[in-house]
């Protein structure tokens, strides 16, 4: 579903009346959970506050854990997991406590209705799991309208609605899985994916006999969106709600594909002017949030979709005006691809795409007004370069980092890839550069300096050489290649050759223009004698 209701009240957003110091003041004071929570689910929200609970209990956190239990029941109300909320009501008020009337009520009204929408749509629940729909599927009939015509199957367009609502009630119930196979049946009735010619042939057809398809009269929808042929607001909702229920069931995989679903039916929405701008722009901002459990969880290069989707016009216009706060997640992904962008390039640290992606992401800063600990410290190495305030700011990050709970568990690969980019920045206004003084940028001793350097230099990362008499690290040329340097040059070409022809273009039909023009007057002219 497209909106879930919003922790409104949430009282652990505020620090307790004590002074808290350190590491535990700085992850309260940025924490990013009130900011956040408005663009979720309230189902999503269940996790981010059990991690709070943790850091609580670690004393990592200077919030009380009665007040996340009081939110906790409070986002539960909405629910029908009445049971999860019994549980935290007895956590807030005893073991013994006697649960109160009305949620004992509320769980006789839950199972009531379940049985009654399981009953509603028993037939339809049926034939998905029968082996008649296969053959359906193979006729051609396994959709709404040609189901309702076959009256001995039993299924109409009022059971099949049932049906959807039998998935968003296991949803509030917090049977995630079930809700999600059901959905993922209920949108094969609006999808025509291409006959399969054999069952090895589990990727579909190829883009020519795709083609093929299409000319001898057979509609294939969209395989980046389910196969759906067309999408309207009714099934953007369900497609919301089976992205919601992947990243609930924790299936990344699965999640990454129905969040491109998502995503090109919005777009395709908006393209069709079937929703307003404004409500684009706010069902993007959703989704970049939404996304943030599945980038940061997916290990087959969820940070470099990410970074490709947050700095993509549309979406980067929804972080500046909507969700400035985002920043931390953008800064933080750029820093932990950067290397990785280099190596694919093809070329050391160096790289000019690792480059302008740092200069993306600098551009994007002074657009977004917000700042915290993570920001600043790319700003003090790349804007400032001020040394000194980014060791300050990237022991403040540590913090930051182990109370994000969509960061934490990059914390330690964060501050190895910050320090590196400490490094780089500083080689780069350094031809020479003591041990000593390089151990007390990084928080190391010489030693531990000498041997970081030494496996960088290893692993090809770092174009240097360690003097060991003068106990000093010597630089090598910062120069690009000459392949570097012509595809600097000529990257934007195709679209400068593209404005170019355009503008002659744009002048050759003036020319014709003011040509026909003369010609018409002269004929006018001599029309007169």
């Amino acid at each position: 579903r497209a909106a879930g209701l919003i922790a409104e009240e949430t009282t652990m957003t505020d620090p307790t009346t004590a002074s808290p110091e350190g590491e535990a003041a700085t992850a309260a004071t940025w924490d990013l959970t009130p900011k956040v929570s408005p663009y979720l689910d309230l189902h999503m929200m269940f996790p981010l506050l059990e991690y709070v609970d943790s850091l609580i209990s670690s004393g990592l956190i200077p919030f009380r854990a009665e007040d996340v239990a009081a939110a906790r029941l409070s986002l539960l109300r909405p629910t029908h997991m009445v049971d999860y909320a019994m549980d935290i009501y007895r956590e807030l008020h005893g073991q013994d406590a006697e649960i109160p009337e009305e949620m004992e009520e509320q769980k006789m009204k839950v199972f009531e209705r379940m049985e009654e929408l399981r009953a509603g749509c028993a037939r339809f629940h049926e034939l998905c799991g029968d082996e008649e729909r296969n053959k359906l599927v193979a006729e051609g009939k396994w959709n709404i309208n040609a189901l309702s015509q076959m009256t001995a199957l039993g299924v109409t367009p009022e059971v099949v609605e049932t049906y959807r609502q039998h998935a968003k009630f296991n949803f509030d119930c917090g049977d995630y899985q079930a809700s999600r196979d059901m959905l993922e049946n209920y949108l094969s009735l609006f999808a025509s994916p291409p006959k399969q010619k054999g069952d090895e042939d589990d990727d579909g057809l190829s883009p020519q006999d795709q083609a093929k398809a299409e000319e001898a009269g057979q509609t294939i929808g969209d395989p980046a969106m389910y196969y759906l042929t067309a999408v309207d607001s009714d099934l953007l909702q369900v497609l919301w709600g089976k992205l919601s229920c992947e990243i609930l069931v924790e299936d990344w995989e699965e999640a990454s594909t129905a969040l491109t679903a998502v995503k090109t039916a919005i777009e395709q929405l908006a393209s069709t002017k079937k929703i307003t701008a404004l409500e684009a722009l706010r069902q993007r901002t959703w989704l970049l949030h939404w996304s943030l459990f599945v980038f940061w969880n997916n290990s087959s290069k969820g940070l470099e979709s990410m970074v490709e989707l947050f700095f993509t016009d549309l979406y980067l216009q929804a972080v500046t005006t909507n969700a400035p706060h985002l920043l931390r997640y953008l800064t933080s992904a750029v820093l932990l691809v950067k290397r990785r962008v280099a190596k694919n390039s093809g070329g050391s640290g160096r790289s000019s795409d690792a480059r302008r992606l740092m200069k993306d992401l600098v551009r994007v800063m002074r657009d977004c007004e917000y700042t915290d600990p993570i920001v600043e410290f790319v700003e003090c190495l790349c804007v400032k370069f001020d040394f000194e305030s980014a060791q300050a700011k990237l022991a403040e990050c540590e913090a930051v980092l182990t109370a994000d709970f969509f960061l934490c568990k990059q914390t330690a690969l964060f501050m190895e890839e910050a320090r590196v980019f400490v490094f780089e920045n500083y080689c780069r206004i350094h031809n020479k550069i003591d041990l000593a003084a390089l151990g007390e940028k990084l928080a190391m001793d010489q030693d531990q300096a000498e041997r970081w350097i030494v496996d960088l230099i290893r692993n090809a990362l770092l174009d240097a050489k360690i003097d060991s008499e003068e106990r000093c690290v010597v630089m090598g040329g910062e120069s690009q290649s000459v392949y570097e340097q012509v595809m600097e040059r000529t990257r934007d070409l195709n679209v400068r050759s593209g404005t170019l022809v355009q503008n002659l273009a744009n002048v050759l039909n003036e020319a014709k223009k003011e040509k026909a023009r003369k010609a018409r007057a002269a004929l006018e002219d001599d029309d007169e004698y």
